[in-house]
């Protein structure tokens, strides 16, 4: 019996998604130790990211022959409209997270790399290549939401709390079942090539969800450049 796309993927990224759950910047959201100046950080990367990742799901809706594909496009950019951007604009109020310093904030390379990641599947796979691209996103955020909720332990910071009931909710859950149970009907029916390909982009997917935490948790940045190297040559 041939194996169901997400037991495939979730079997290869095994050291990222699990790896989240104990990643210092998940556990420092549980025990409120991580430093406020990391989680803001995250969030303005993010805003980012999300600007993308909702657009992307208005292109696929907008683009697809498929009318299962289509509906659950729509409807994940409403609830992600309605949830996940919600909260953010509520982080940035409380926060102080201005416009002006979402603007001055360098997009990190970590953010930068992923959103680019999902627009080459729009050029250069097809429709279900791209649906597996965007999976790993709210499965995982759904995944450490449930996990961090189980503990049965409030983070004793309220912010952090938040993000955390933000992502344990069981709407989150039936999105995503409904989404895996699309992509492994698909999947099942698909030639070896494709089946490669949608593998590929849904692992690439779930490393960059991993170097999300790595990236506000090191405040990533560019290179600096040699820059007085090349002045004295």
């Amino acid at each position: 019996m041939n194996q169901k796309f997400t037991d495939r993927v979730r079997s290869q990224t095994r050291p990222y998604w699990e790896g989240s759950f104990v990643h210092p910047f998940i556990t420092g959201i549980q025990d409120g130790t991580l430093p406020m100046e990391n989680f803001r950080y995250y969030l303005i990367q993010d805003c980012y990211y999300l600007e993308h990742f909702s657009h992307i799901y208005a292109l696929v809706a907008a683009q697809t022959t498929f009318p299962e594909l289509k509906k659950r496009m729509e409807e994940n950019a409403a609830h992600l409209k309605a949830g996940e951007l919600a909260v953010r604009e509520t982080f940035f109020k409380e926060l102080l997270i201005t416009d002006q310093e979402l603007q001055n904030t360098e997009i990190a390379p970590t953010a930068y790399n992923y959103v680019s990641h999902l627009y080459r599947q729009l050029v250069e796979g097809n429709d279900w290549i791209i649906a597996a691209s965007l999976l790993p996103c709210p499965w995982l955020y759904a995944d450490i939401g449930v996990y961090l909720k189980n503990k049965q332990s409030h983070s004793p910071n309220p912010f952090y709390q938040q993000w955390i009931d933000t992502y344990g909710g069981e709407e989150g859950l039936a999105d995503i079942k409904n989404d895996a149970a699309l992509l492994n009907a698909v999947y099942e029916q698909s030639k070896d090539e494709q089946k490669k390909q949608m593998e590929q982009a849904f692992v690439i997917s779930a490393k960059m969800e991993f170097s999300f935490w790595e990236m506000a948790y090191q405040f990533e940045s560019w290179p600096k450049g040699l820059k007085e190297e090349c002045e004295e040559r």
